[in-house]
């Protein structure tokens, strides 16, 4: 009888145990959901997939638990232009984000949307050292010497050759500044020593590249210092930089050493297959590949700046990518907020995480100092070479980007024109056309807008 009762007293304990260890964990989880209800929530929309949202949510993470006062919640919304769209029709209700992630080619539509407060404002408030971020990516972002919003995914246009072919075929590789020449001679020798197995070269039709041969130039593509002294009201798609490159591209499509992809996602997903397997030993395209041509492949990756016209000095190139802005729909708390989780994103070590999982560009200077990036160099030496175009790179009118709405109307015309050319249509004509309409079309968005 003893013993019975001895067991039943052992139950009942191991129950109150267990009571006690739930009302414990109870109280943990409800301590821990009022730190939270104090913190101010700060919404996050964001486009990244792949390894850049890993690493994205891993900032929001560390971001969230370095102090007390802020949440971080951070939220996918579809592609860049899903994403602009959803930003301009929430604006001013509950659902619009705090702070927003839009792509380069938006930056003038949402500047001129008045949704956003300048990151500048907090800058000067704080006296941030902005010094530290590229001039280059910064001027891209900036109007009337303010800061609208701060680089944050950034990429640069470089040439990426197979160093492995190149050696095979005894070919000396271009130089890490390569004039138009330079890459003839190595397209030329690759297709040649090859027995024409080899294409040299290819340049996808795509707008973006067509912009980076004129800033590379020294040429504005839109007048107004490409819209960032004011709003462009025409565009030069004919200029002597241009017609010097498109012939420049003629002429390797003539000699049989050009491949021609085409435009659009396939074009450039066939270009990178073909890099991969050996049938072509060049090609232009975004910085932001470099992991994934890494990752493809056994042989030797080889970057150099972008090319630039024979007989001049090149000019620098823009950046792509995105930016982060601060939404103006907010109260004073929230923006402040924004801005700290900016703040945090920019900070060297975090620019040098940011690198390696993703092959955007560390834009904090100090960054080149950090661990995780001298390791990505000393494995990669060539994924050294992007940022260091940019740091070369002085910021001018010309290479700042083009502060333009209608971007996307831009591109259009653009490869349409690209596309004759490549398959021999007269240059200049083809361009002056795409020059003509874009120029219609500018005006009439102007007048739409009440600019003269």
């Amino acid at each position: 009888m003893m013993k019975k009762k001895s067991l039943i007293q052992q139950e009942i304990l191991k129950i109150m145990a267990a009571l006690l260890a739930i009302l414990g964990l109870n109280l943990i989880f409800s301590n821990s959901a009022l730190a939270q209800s104090n913190r101010t929530k700060i919404v996050f929309w964001n486009e990244m997939t792949g390894p850049a949202q890993t690493q994205l949510n891993e900032f929001v993470k560390e971001f969230n638990q370095s102090q007390n006062k802020y949440q971080v919640v951070s939220q996918f919304e579809g592609n860049y232009n899903e994403a602009v769209q959803k930003i301009l029709n929430t604006h001013g209700t509950d659902a619009s984000p705090a702070v927003f992630q839009s792509m380069d080619i938006s930056t003038s539509q949402i500047y001129h949307s008045g949704y956003t407060t300048p990151v500048q404002k907090f800058i000067d408030q704080d006296n941030y050292d902005i010094s530290k971020i590229s001039s280059v990516a910064r001027a891209f972002y900036s109007q009337n010497g303010k800061l609208l919003s701060m680089p944050f995914n950034t990429s640069q246009p470089v040439l990426y050759y197979n160093a492995t072919l190149l050696k095979k075929y005894h070919i000396t590789p271009p130089p890490t500044n390569p004039s138009y020449s330079d890459i003839t001679r190595v397209a030329t020798q690759l297709y040649q020593r090859s027995h024409k197995k080899v294409k040299g070269i290819s340049v996808e039709i795509y707008g973006w590249l067509f912009e980076q041969f004129l800033a590379n130039a020294g040429e504005s593509m839109a007048n107004n210092d490409d819209g960032h002294s004011g709003t462009p009201t025409k565009v030069n798609f004919d200029s002597k930089g241009a017609v010097t490159t498109m012939e420049w591209i003629q002429k390797l499509i003539k000699s049989g050493t050009f491949m021609n992809f085409g435009s659009g996602s396939s074009a450039s997903t066939n270009e990178m297959a073909a890099f991969l397997s050996g049938k072509i030993g060049m090609f232009l395209q975004s910085s932001a590949d470099i992991s994934q041509l890494t990752a493809g492949t056994k042989d030797k990756l080889g970057i150099t700046y972008y090319p630039h016209p024979d007989g001049q000095k090149s000019n620098g190139v823009a950046i792509g990518g995105a930016s982060l802005w601060i939404s103006n729909d907010k109260s004073a708390t929230v923006q402040r907020g924004s801005w700290e989780f900016i703040k945090f994103l920019m900070e060297a070590k975090n620019q040098a995480k940011w690198q390696v999982a993703t092959g955007y560009l560390a834009l904090n200077q100090d960054s080149q100092k950090e661990e995780v990036l001298q390791k990505l160099y000393a494995k990669t030496p060539a994924a050294k070479v992007p940022g260091e175009q940019l740091r070369k790179t002085k910021a001018n009118k010309t290479n700042s980007g083009v502060f333009l709405q209608g971007l996307i109307q831009e591109r259009t015309l653009v490869q349409t024109a690209m596309d004759q050319i490549y398959n021999g249509s007269n240059i200049k004509k083809s361009l002056q056309e795409a020059e003509n309409s874009m120029n219609s079309y500018i005006k009439s968005n102007n007048l739409a807008n009440g600019v003269k």
